[in-house]
């Protein structure tokens, strides 16, 4: 293969993976524990956190707290493997590219 036809096929391969990471951040991920649910972007940017609070008392909120954290690394967990997941068709398990 000549060094033009391999460029050409790297500059492909760039475009493919842009896309394919302008789609994942552009993607809503829900993450949930229990009473709270969290909404985050593909780029990891929080978008809304919901509290169903109708059982809750007011000194639950250290268990709320709890919630909202195990939400938002469940949100940012599932971001996490479809990057994995869609960038690794690129990267051939090079690790630490994404």
């Amino acid at each position: 293969m000549n060094m033009q036809a391999m460029m050409k096929q790297a500059q492909q391969l760039q475009q493919k993976m842009l896309k394919t990471q302008e789609e994942i951040n552009n993607t809503e991920f829900e993450g949930k524990a229990s009473l709270v649910t969290v909404i985050m972007m593909g780029n990891k940017e929080l978008k809304s956190v919901k509290i169903n609070s109708d059982s809750m008392e007011k000194d639950d909120i250290e268990a709320l707290e709890d919630m909202i954290l195990i939400a938002i690394n469940d949100a940012m967990n599932q971001i996490n493997k479809v990057t994995e997941e869609k960038m690794g068709a690129y990267t051939k398990g090079i690790p630490g590219l994404f």
